[in-house]
């Protein structure tokens, strides 16, 4: 069992969401960074859909009732178990008692931390994830609070981790978030909507870094930049939409959709973000540069498999880890 201290601005039960219930109105939700959070799973031994905790912007304290293996991946939050430090992208063994602490973190926006076993929460439709707008899923459907104790699943099989476990190479594995000072760089496949903007606003879509606003959740990023015009008044009727999905509001400034998206909506689309990209920027800190740039259908499927080889080479490294530490 975890028992949370201090939650920090907003920490939620996560796993991989809930997919093909949007039809009925439920949302994907699920990590915003499903990358670290499978990553985090594999490093513990768990299967990659275990939930865990998304942790944003750090300020979360956790003491482990019982001794666990954990691991921390995404953001950098400069953590510390009783004191001492623990990287980014590393799994080890907390001892019964220990604390965990996680600051603001160094670059990124969202921390992921995934224990062996699992944590121990309801099925709900089929997932663990908290749906903060439905208020369901998760820990009593909310964010945590400072005095929440979570159990964790109960398993047979060892993590194959010891002591002070080990941890990736965020550099050489291409794992780090983008530094502030540096635009995100995200692509987009064009959506319906997309040829209903004046050509000069496609060209300064393409060309503006655009900033995201403070006001930006799990619901949607928005953005802050010059405003796009459409070639002419366009209305619809709410239609489906997904995490990624870009729209144009009347004020011309684009948001997209991220994992707790709503799941119609009537605004113009101008694209969706493609899946390979979408962890990077749920990473992109508030307020720092997003650069769009547009790809096709087979490039975004491309983009995805580099994905998921990647996923099988970093899964190769953990075995290679945990062998030569036993």
């Amino acid at each position: 069992m975890i028992r949370i201290v201090q939650p920090g601005p907003q920490c939620t039960v996560q796993d991989l969401g809930r997919k093909g219930l949007r039809k009925i109105g439920v949302g994907v939700v699920g990590a915003l960074d499903t990358f670290a959070l499978r990553i985090a799973n594999i490093m513990v031994g768990n299967g990659e859909g275990a939930a865990g905790l998304e942790c944003t912007l750090g300020g979360t304290e956790i003491v482990f009732e019982q001794e666990t293996t954990f691991a921390l991946t995404g953001a950098d939050p400069a953590a510390t178990l009783d004191g001492l430090p623990v990287p980014a992208w590393w799994v080890r063994v907390a001892p019964q008692g220990a604390t965990l602490k996680l600051a603001m973190p160094r670059s990124g926006m969202r921390s992921y931390i995934a224990f062996a076993g699992g944590l121990d929460v309801p099925l709900v439709i089929g997932s663990r994830s908290t749906d903060l707008k439905g208020g369901f899923g998760g820990h009593n459907g909310r964010a945590l609070c400072a005095g929440d104790q979570i159990g964790i699943v109960k398993t047979g099989s060892g993590s194959g981790v010891q002591g002070a476990g080990f941890g990736l190479a965020p550099a050489r594995l291409g794992l780090q978030p983008v530094e502030r000072s540096q635009a995100t760089d995200v692509r987009f496949v064009a959506a319906a909507e997309w040829t209903e903007l004046k050509a000069s606003s496609r060209d300064l879509f393409t060309s503006t870094d655009w900033r995201i606003e403070p006001d930006s959740n799990r619901v949607g990023y928005r953005f802050t930049g010059a405003p796009l015009e459409l070639a002419r008044p366009l209305e619809l009727l709410s239609h489906g939409i997904l995490p990624g999905t870009i729209q144009l509001p009347p004020s011309g400034l684009p948001m997209v959709q991220m994992g707790d998206a709503n799941t119609c909506g009537g605004y113009p689309k101008l694209g969706v973000v493609i899946s390979a990209d979408l962890p990077k920027l749920a990473q992109a800190s508030l307020g720092t540069a997003v650069r769009f740039s547009e790809c096709t259908v087979d490039e975004a499927r491309s983009a995805g498999a580099e994905v998921e080889a990647r996923l099988q080479h970093i899964t190769r490294c953990i075995d290679l880890a945990k062998r030569m530490a036993a």
